[in-house]
């Protein structure tokens, strides 16, 4: 494949979704759009592992200005 089939395919994936998301309720487009645990469905973002602690946003902050701290 070129990569601009890569590309077709990827933007097709997102309009398919797009449709998808339009057909539901408002309510279970919220819903549909939340992370969520693959294996239990319980959202994500609620429990403490699912931050990364190890993160320093001013470290990164700073690499991302080209900046080594």
């Amino acid at each position: 494949m070129l990569e601009r089939d890569y590309l077709w395919c990827a933007l097709h994936l997102m309009l398919d979704d797009e449709e998808e998301l339009a057909r539901l309720c408002p309510t279970c487009r919220s819903q549909a759009q939340e992370g969520r645990c693959p294996v239990c469905g319980e959202p994500t973002g609620l429990w403490e592992e699912s931050h990364n602690v190890a993160f320093d946003p001013e470290r990164f902050a700073a690499l991302s200005r080209g900046v080594r701290p």
